[in-house]
């Protein structure tokens, strides 16, 4: 019977640990049956017209309330959790980004570009859930933890030289948000490794496999970013619900040996491509912590419309080829795979046009059938993405280290006739948009001098600008802001924003190593709230289980980024400092170590080792000599004699050296004060 219970005992612990691995792998089960903890892994692949290829990988962590504080989470990083809690943050948001949006070639109204498209450098904002006297002491403690957190500088960020206080123009603005930039801060893996260790799966499964760091960092434009949103608790005792999004945007071009040797002779030919041709790798399977797994292929419209215009010349068919059931053998393109679904966009404002989203899901391949999309191209397309209603840009102006303007031009797209419909022509149709700019305290802005140009010629601030808040800089203390809300025609064709600054003087503690490079001002902000960029694609059940898809259906504001300023001050000369400091060190060393030899000498030692030298110079053959000379004159030996300089004359000079020491040195220090 002892043998028959150990086989039964044995199979009853590998049963229990299959549960407890399945317990934890698919999350904790509340009583109502509901899972608590849940992850979502997707990725989003676009053409973009200048021959590169969009990737947007997206990863989403959610915990709902729970009234356990601190308890362990079985898929949600805890160290997130215990920041929301510690710091009472409400919602925050955190990106790495290398390179600069490409609005005019890459688009400015998809979802994409208005909500992931970030200025160069770290960008941190955050709104806490606490009383307005205690923000900026919990802004500063999330600085340092999220600096420790991802091996990086954001620490930086805790002086309030470095962060601002938005009202209202900034998106999420309220008067508890914080939000500060570093746009000279590097990007480099060492803060991609701890946004992936926030993944249950890591690195090691699922889609996040893709991410080969060399492939990543030789792209032209690449952005990670973390956004985590509290939801309230609903009672008191309980932990607020999180929601964390993960996003991984990286614009790559494809390295096609194929599509350069059939189409050599073309320009616009697009460059065919697959997954394991740019990342080096294949998905091998999903992570089996994620609820969905899926790949998704977008055309914009722009590429719809001109893929249905090159079918209808050749073919001469109304037919739309894109969601018929040969798609994949299209006269334009190639896929090679075939979509699980396919979604259609419901609406568009731009045109008649609609995106394309095939879809994949990952569930079904394995180690031994991976997943490895790939796109190849037949014929040349030349198509153009949506643009925002105006191309914002931004340059400094004048010369000379002393003065000098900062200009925002808004060029017009021919896009908001288009938005704006019929009443576009209409001289009382306006058009909105918000200007959000800060800038640091070392240079002087003075906000009197706000001089704007519409169509090249000058207008009335008032006429223009229909509200205002600035917020002077303080030396050393805080940065200036300025946020706009500009009022323009519907049929405007440019507007020009200038306003003049003085350079500021440095102390030369407050110099960075590199001063000579020149000090940077932080990308501007504008916004266009009147439109809202948005993909609503054909009601279906596997679209509320997408967070991407559901992410695309929220009305997200247009907003761009402007071009980071390189400002040159005045430096002082650094070798000057260094020259005086290596002298005066010489000095004292010289001074010191005279001192200390003339005081340390011992004159009763000298004496001795100068007989003991003597007595070792005699031979001693000379020596016997000496002595039998002695003897047979009946006299005593003598020994050597010391050298003539006596101890009290030995004295004498060591106090003279002492003396004249302390009078240089007295000398020195009038000389100097």
């Amino acid at each position: 019977m002892a043998l028959l219970r150990r086989p039964l005992l044995l199979l009853l612990l590998i049963v229990t640990h299959q549960f407890l691995q399945f317990r934890i792998a698919f999350g904790s089960v509340n009583e109502e049956g509901q899972k608590q903890e849940e992850f979502y892994e997707e990725l989003l692949l676009k053409p973009l017209p200048d021959r590169k290829l969009l990737t947007h990988f997206h990863f989403q962590s959610s915990a709902p309330p729970s009234t356990s504080n601190g308890r362990h989470h079985h898929l949600f990083p805890k160290a997130i959790s215990q920041l929301v809690l510690k710091f009472q943050v409400k919602e925050m948001e955190l990106s790495f980004t290398q390179g600069r949006w490409n609005y005019e070639s890459w688009g400015g109204f998809d979802p994409i570009p208005s909500s992931n498209a970030k200025p160069p450098g770290v960008e941190l904002w955050a709104v806490f859930d606490a009383p307005q006297h205690l923000i900026d002491a919990l802004w500063k403690n999330l600085t340092h933890t999220l600096s420790g957190l991802f091996c990086a500088s954001i620490n930086f960020l805790e002086s309030s030289t470095a962060y601002s206080a938005p009202e209202w123009s900034f998106p999420p603005a309220s008067g508890k948000l914080r939000y500060g930039t570093l746009p000279r801060e590097a990007v480099c893996t060492e803060n991609l490794t701890p946004w992936l260790k926030l993944l249950p799966c890591r690195d090691k499964a699922g889609i996040s496999m893709l991410l080969d760091r060399p492939s990543i960092y030789r792209g032209f434009y690449h952005s990670q970013r973390l956004h985590l949103t509290s939801t309230g608790s609903g009672s008191e005792g309980m932990d607020p619900g999180i929601i964390l999004e993960q996003t991984l945007t990286v614009v790559l071009q494809p390295d096609s040996q194929r599509a350069s040797l059939a189409h050599a002779s073309e320009k616009h030919i697009q460059r065919s491509w697959s997954l394991s041709s740019i990342f080096g790798k294949q998905i091998s399977g999903r992570c089996v912590l994620a609820e969905t797994s899926n790949v998704y292929f977008l055309l914009d419209r722009g590429l719809v419309a001109e893929l249905e215009h090159i079918h209808k010349e050749n073919e001469k068919s109304e037919e739309n080829v894109l969601i018929s059931e040969k798609f994949w053998n299209n006269p334009s393109f190639e896929l090679s795979a075939k979509p699980d679904r396919i979604f259609i966009e419901e609406s568009s404002l731009l045109s008649k046009n609609a995106s394309v989203l095939y879809k994949f899901e990952i569930e079904k391949y394995g180690e031994s059938e991976p997943f490895d999309l790939g796109l190849f191209w037949k014929t040349p397309v030349v198509w153009l993405c949506q643009q925002a209603p105006l191309h914002a840009n931004r340059f400094l102006m004048g010369s000379g280290n002393e003065r000098g303007a900062i200009a925002i031009s808004l060029k017009s797209t021919q896009s908001s006739e288009g938005f704006m419909g019929s009443n576009s022509n209409d001289e009382r149709c306006e058009l909105r948009v918000d200007v959000f700019q800060v800038v640091p305290w070392y240079v002087k802005v003075y906000f009197h001098s706000l001089q704007v140009f519409v169509d090249q010629q000058p207008k009335a601030v008032s006429d223009i600008i229909e509200k205002i808040h600035v917020s002077p800089s303080k030396d050393k203390v805080s940065p200036g802001v300025m946020e706009l809300v500009l009022t323009l025609p519907c049929s405007v064709s440019s507007a020009v924003l200038t306003i003049e600054f003085d350079k500021g003087f440095l102390h030369i503690d407050e110099y960075p190593p590199d001063a000579n490079q020149g000090f940077d001002i932080p990308s501007a902000i504008v916004s266009f709230p009147d439109f809202h960029a948005r993909m609503v694609f054909l009601e279906n059940d596997s679209l509320n289980k997408s967070p991407l898809l559901s992410k695309f259906q929220e009305k997200s504001p247009v907003m761009s980024y402007t071009e980071v300023l390189l400002v040159p001050l005045t430096t002082p000369d650094f070798s000057m400092p260094y020259n005086v400091i290596t002298i005066t060190c010489t000095v004292f060393a010289l001074y010191f170590g005279s001192l200390l030899n003339a005081l340390r000498r011992r004159v009763a030692e000298e004496e001795r080792f100068l007989k003991d030298k003597a007595a070792k110079k005699m031979d001693r053959i000379p020596l016997l000599l000496s002595k039998l000379s002695a003897k047979l004159r009946g006299r005593h030996l003598e020994g050597p004699q010391a050298p003539p300089a006596s101890s009290s004359f030995i004295n004498s000079k060591s106090v003279l050296k002492v003396i004249l020491i302390a009078g240089l040195a007295v000398y020195w220090q009038y000389y100097f004060s």
